[in-house]
């Protein structure tokens, strides 16, 4: 859910380009940034065009003897909200973050709480086993673990 800027956040982001400009001696083609700011194509500086783009979901993806494990933060998302898939050695994990209701809100101050959808594909750094994955969500964070397999490390090839 993204949120339109007001004229505020637009003064203020003017703000910081124009201190940053000073302290960095404008920009390496010298137009100072209240200009390049005007320049700026319709929109918010992000991009936004109105489009909702999933956020990304931040994980950590390891190995011991026998397992590859992929852990992710997703404090707040209920496992009915969760979709997680395999296919071609890839890992899939969607879901979405619900911030409740918000009909009330008027004005936000803040707002650096991603709330919405989000999606993450991992490509497994090693082949897995996948009839042995484990999926558990426990205390906010998701633990997909898979059996690996078991590769040798030197083959011997024959020449003919």
């Amino acid at each position: 859910m993204a949120r339109q800027r007001n004229q505020r956040d637009n003064d203020l982001l003017l703000e910081e380009d124009e201190l940053t400009a000073a302290f960095l001696g404008d920009d390496d083609l010298g137009t100072p940034a209240a200009e390049q700011q005007a320049q700026a194509p319709a929109g918010d500086e992000w991009g936004d065009d109105g489009a909702q783009v999933p956020g990304q979901l931040a994980v950590d993806v390891y190995e011991t003897k026998d397992k590859l494990v992929v852990k992710a933060r997703t404090a707040g998302v209920n496992k009915n909200d969760l979709d997680v898939s395999i296919s071609d050695n890839q890992l899939t994990i969607r879901g979405t973050l619900s911030a409740g209701n918000e009909e009330e809100v008027e004005n936000y101050f803040l707002q650096e709480c991603y709330w919405g959808e989000f999606s993450r594909t991992i490509a497994l750094p090693v082949p897995v086993r996948e009839e042995e994955i484990e999926a558990v969500l426990k205390d906010g964070v998701l633990t997909v673990s898979f059996g690996k397999v078991e590769q040798n490390t030197v083959k011997k090839i024959q020449v003919l």
